[in-house]
């Protein structure tokens, strides 16, 4: 049976229904997978940090999809789509907004940046100074921005990838610990394999300009969206997967190699995220599978590990803790 939940609309008198029925999301999924060929488990990741209501922090070479992806998700979810293409030049008020004085009305005016879409790509967030990197981290965590003590709501589903090059170096500014805990998770997409390639070359030639045909019509709304970001947020965990979380994270904090131990704040978007697992696998709880299936993803962009350390460091930390065997459904 089709669940359904109320949810507030544009107009905050008028109430609607939107299902949280797991299917709801399939259109989505295949939007993003025709965008991003051969890249199924890159794309459930996705999905998961944007009902868990996360950021999403890419790291890899040009030229992989990072931006298509971007594009392709900000039409799904009916929303508009921004990007900042980070250079040491670029000053916060190019991403929050400034205020211009206007001649006619002889008042300021306020203009609003790229962070007041409901998508945006922050192309090479590490060329970005640090004051201009900090402009992101209130309307990360906040959903909003304070400019000239006046503070202005973002969109309820505002979402931000934020993408790295992992090779080139010279001339960054690395991001601190505090932002970098803004983000959910830390992904890489790589390389397609032959027959996903080869399947992108011949759709080459049959469509020029695939972005320019792509279906405008989204698959979502975004009051659909936040209805289905409240359901995944109250998909029951049970005591003994609380218990395995909690571990796990008491694991980060002990082990010698890590310099940070996951924080409070990421714990509690450790366990949205498996919450978004557990929807997007079509369950009503969590299990331990989908506690793991997010976890390095999760841990590696927050515990400040040694990138060559980092594979064998979190496999360490998820093999020290029982995985709990209890019956994890809800009552």
């Amino acid at each position: 049976m089709t669940r359904l939940v109320e949810s507030a609309a544009e107009h905050p008198n008028t109430r609607s229904r939107f299902s949280v029925d797991p299917a709801v999301i399939d259109p989505v999924r295949d939007a993003l997978n025709a965008a991003l060929r051969g890249k199924a488990d890159v794309i459930e990741l996705v999905l998961a940090a944007v009902l868990a209501r996360g950021h999403l922090l890419i790291e890899d070479l040009p030229g992989l999809g990072k931006t298509t992806l971007a594009k392709a998700l900000a039409r799904s979810l009916g929303g508009s789509f921004a990007r900042i293409q980070c250079t040491p030049d670029l000053l916060p008020g190019d991403v929050t907004g400034f205020r211009v004085f206007d001649q006619n009305t002889r008042e300021f005016t306020f203009l609003p940046g790229p962070v007041f879409a409901d998508v945006l790509l922050a192309d090479e967030i590490n060329r970005a100074t640090p004051r201009t990197q900090s402009a992101l981290l209130e309307a990360m965590a906040e959903r909003q921005v304070t400019i000239d003590t006046q503070t202005h709501v973002l969109s309820d589903t505002f979402f931000v990838i934020a993408t790295q090059n992992p090779v080139d170096q010279h001339g960054t500014y690395p991001l601190p610990e505090a932002q970098l805990d803004r983000f959910a998770m830390k992904l890489r997409i790589g390389y397609p394999g032959r027959s996903s390639e080869r399947a992108m070359l011949e759709a080459a030639t049959r469509d020029p300009n695939p972005h320019q045909t792509a279906s405008s019509t989204p698959a979502l709304t975004p009051g659909h969206l936040r209805a289905l970001q409240d359901h995944v947020a109250s998909i029951p965990v049970g005591p003994a997967v609380l218990d395995y979380l909690l571990d796990l994270a008491h694991a980060t904090r002990s082990h010698r190699q890590v310099l940070l131990g996951l924080s409070p704040r990421g714990l509690l978007t450790w366990q949205r995220l498996a919450q978004a697992r557990a929807f997007l696998q079509g369950r009503g709880f969590v299990t331990p599978d989908d506690v793991q299936d997010v976890a390095i993803p999760t841990l590696e962009v927050r515990l400040g590990i040694e990138p060559d350390a980092a594979p064998r460091v979190l496999d360490e930390i998820l093999h020290s803790v029982p995985v709990p065997v209890r019956p994890t459904a809800p009552p």
